[in-house]
């Protein structure tokens, strides 16, 4: 009887081991995916699944809209410091493209770490984008190619506060509709600094 007591006991307990084995490998299957430092071990699918859980659609349409909107802004802002005028005006454009290129360099990184396709350098073309968001027609950009003075200065201000006008559009839909924070920060930093400039080019204008 006792003999038998005894075998039942150590028969639960091998049974209560085996259980605990079998939980502890499934929470440690189920954490290490996601965790920082399970990149490395986690396989293939499981490492896509993790970075596509941090981004929506949203996310994506805003880098692949933003991109060739700040590279247009880029080439409007390359033509400032031989055909302006104003001395604010160059200032301006400076600083348009220090703020832009590493956003561009920034979001094509995002991209490319999704599985997205980072959109080409001639991806800005005017038929591709219809002008929309505030983007340049092949037009208005030849204008502006062609002037100098102060009539550069007037164009390049009408024009690209037409252009930010597109990009804080554009990044307002991202503050509503993305789920991936540091997108979301881009676009809460467009909008202040755009619109910013937005005022300040109102300003030169006399507009304000």
């Amino acid at each position: 009887m006792n003999r038998n007591r005894s075998l039942v006991r150590r028969t639960a307990a091998v049974g209560a081991v085996a259980t605990a084995a079998l939980v502890l490998a499934a929470c440690g299957s189920t954490d290490s995916p996601a965790g920082h430092g399970g990149h490395a071990s986690a396989s293939p699918s499981a490492s896509a699944s993790a970075a596509q859980g941090q981004h929506n659609a949203a996310d994506a349409a805003f880098a692949k809209g933003m991109i060739p909107h700040h590279r247009q802004a880029i080439e409007m802002a390359d033509l400032a410091p031989t055909r302006a005028d104003s001395a604010e005006v160059k200032q301006l454009a400076e600083e348009i493209k220090k703020a832009q290129d590493p956003e561009i360099k920034t979001l094509s990184g995002w991209l490319a770490s999704w599985g997205e396709q980072v959109p080409a350098e001639g991806a800005m073309d005017h038929s591709m984008h219809g002008a929309g968001g505030g983007m340049m027609t092949a037009e208005e950009m030849e204008n502006l190619r062609n002037a100098s003075g102060k009539a550069f200065d007037t164009a390049f201000m009408e024009l690209m506060i037409k252009h930010h006008e597109g990009a804080v559009a554009m990044a307002k839909t991202e503050q509503k509709d993305g789920s991936y924070q540091p997108a979301k920060d881009m676009a809460d930093a467009i909008v202040t600094s755009q619109t910013a400039e937005i005022a300040r080019m109102n300003g030169l204008l006399g507009k304000d």
